[in-house]
């Protein structure tokens, strides 16, 4: 039997006032999710006398993400796991996951949701020996290059309809995920990597999505040698062209069906 609990998407919304007198605000859903086999009668015969209410979470969560002296998602994610640990022998492990909800900086003290753009995500995943599983990254990021892409020279058979472009605009759903050599102490900022991969999906000039995302990788582990993984996952969301007049062009919505293209690089 293998059982698991917790609660999901605990909403919190942190502000701090910093020394200069600018805020920043750290808000995300949490969850948690208890490990192990500690609360089987519960299951087999209804003993709850061992059972950590999700409730009870959900108010650990708040309580401790107050208490919290970081200003980072997955150091919120490890000082809560450990504080469940040390607070819940019961518990054998825990694994940790936080969604930022984004707010970007507008002042010092105003600030603008962007519900449903890309975000942040982490996990870690603790046990009364330490860390055992890690992950960092950024979901949903979209990017839309208008000219400096091309798909040529792929595979044709009876079955290709596609046509070769020699410069096409790309849209790309793209998802990125990292792990660090320690996570302890290594940290990098999600939003320092959006700009990283987007800047090199503006000045590289790509024969295809995978050309592209394993630029994107190899510059990452470049710059951020605390890097121990980096993975990509890309749907490709380019529009078919339409029609044209000069300068002007017009794209619309391809067949409703997305190619996928995922890779993995190691350091």
């Amino acid at each position: 039997m293998k059982i698991t609990y917790g609660k999901l998407k605990v909403p919190l919304q942190r502000v701090v006032k910093r020394a200069d007198g600018d805020h920043d605000v750290l808000a995300a859903e949490v969850s948690i999710e208890v490990l192990g086999e500690n609360f089987a009668a519960a299951y087999i015969e209804g003993d709850n006398s061992a059972v950590v209410a999700t409730d009870t979470m959900k108010n650990f969560i708040l309580r401790e993400s107050l208490a919290y002296e970081g200003d980072t998602l997955e150091g919120l994610l490890l000082h809560l796991g450990r504080g469940f640990l040390a607070t819940y022998p019961v518990m054998e492990a825990v694994r940790m996951s936080g969604h930022e909800q984004r707010f970007d900086r507008l002042s010092g003290k105003l600030f603008a949701r962007e519900p449903g753009g890309d975000h942040a995500i982490a996990m870690v995943e603790l046990d009364e020996d330490g860390i055992r599983d890690h992950g960092s990254g950024r979901e949903d990021l979209r990017l839309l290059k208008v000219t400096g892409s091309a798909f040529t020279r792929f595979a044709r058979d009876e079955y290709t309809t596609l046509p070769e472009r020699g410069d096409r605009p790309l849209y790309v759903l793209l998802d990125v995920y990292w792990s660090y050599g320690d996570p302890e102490h290594d940290h990098v900022d999600p939003w320092e990597m959006r700009e990283e991969v987007a800047a090199t999906f503006d000045d590289f000039v790509s024969e295809s999505i995978q050309h592209l995302v394993h630029e994107m990788g190899t510059r990452a582990l470049a710059r951020w040698p605390q890097l121990a993984e980096i993975e990509f996952s890309a749907q490709n969301l380019t529009r078919d062209p339409v029609a044209e007049d000069g300068d002007r062009k017009l794209y619309t919505a391809p067949f409703p069906a997305q190619g996928l293209i995922t890779l993995t690089l190691t350091r």
